[in-house]
């Protein structure tokens, strides 16, 4: 069992969102609303409720908001208090010190595998959490919880967060991981394919959203980055490479079955808009307006 605990996550919110332009032009799309708050919020806190206590948000250029996002704003805590909004003064506090936040800004190759290695100086020697800044998953326990849980359960290198998916589209969307189950839900992974497509690999576990991995991650992508440069083909350095790298040096890398979940793509417009949607049924201030308007709406 994995006995140290894990404190760091790590959230890759580098990418321009040019599926959001000109929307994205000025603003990062982690900070798109959902209802009353921005899509990033949503994972700090699936990341908190897990027990994380450091934040390191790799960025790039034109996202200096989602920093602000989360900084102290004098001015507007102490315009809401002259103003007498406490509910909104207490939240924005709330936000302030739901942990400590670190930014690094993305350098190296492209590809998602590069945030994580960003952040390497700050991890250190700990096992780590990583969450995309466009997505999130609803369910109890919470995605985060459930990631750390099992990581801790295993004693492996990576624990690789799943949904059970099946449609011929999303072999095309996602990476797939193949293995041997070993309980109910969980799989040690002999085998995961960045986005196969369909016969390429025997298994539904689409690896979405959410992973753990122990520190020699690092190090794989290393080993991934110096292939990657070795080879003539051009293409993008995947997380999935430097997995692919554990299992190759026999280390345990095991998918989990996020159990409850609603998985929620921000980064895809038209599943923006049903997020959108579906949390504005589930706001105590606007469901039952909001629910009439979309019964009574004609197109």
């Amino acid at each position: 069992m994995n006995t140290k605990k894990i404190r760091k996550a790590i959230i890759p919110a580098a990418g321009y969102g040019t599926r959001f332009l000109p929307a994205t032009k000025a603003q990062p799309k982690e900070m798109l609303p959902v209802v009353d708050k921005p899509i990033i919020q949503y994972v700090v806190e699936d990341a908190v409720s897990a027990g994380i206590e450091d934040i390191i948000i790799v960025t790039g250029w034109s996202k200096r908001t989602i920093e602000d996002h989360f900084d102290y704003p004098f001015e507007l805590e102490k315009r809401l208090e002259e103003s007498g909004k406490y509910e909104a003064l207490e939240e924005i506090r709330r936000i302030a010190n739901l942990a400590n936040f670190y930014y690094v800004r993305q350098k190296g190759p492209l590809g998602n595998a590069t945030p994580i290695w960003n952040a390497k100086d700050i991890i250190g020697n700990e096992p780590f959490l990583v969450l995309w800044g466009d997505d999130f998953i609803e369910a109890k326990p919470s995605r985060s919880q459930q990631l750390v849980d099992a990581f801790t359960k295993l004693n492996g290198s990576a624990v690789l967060g799943s949904l059970r998916l099946n449609k011929p589209e999303d072999y095309k969307r996602y990476a797939y991981a193949a293995g041997d189950e070993v309980e109910k839900g969980i799989i040690k992974v002999n085998q995961i394919i960045e986005k196969p497509g369909v016969g390429r690999v025997d298994s539904d576990y689409a690896v979405i959203s959410g992973s753990v991995y122990g520190p020699e991650m690092f190090d794989a992508i290393e080993e991934a980055m110096r292939r990657l440069e070795l080879d003539n083909t051009p293409r993008e350095l995947v997380y999935v490479d430097a997995v692919n790298v554990l299992l190759e040096q026999g280390k345990a890398c095991h998918a989990v079955e996020i159990q409850g979940g609603r998985y929620y793509d921000c980064g895809n417009k038209l599943e923006y808009l049903k997020t959108v949607v579906e949390f504005g049924l589930k706001h105590e201030d606007l469901k039952e307006e909001f629910s009439q308007y979309l019964k009574n709406i004609k197109i």
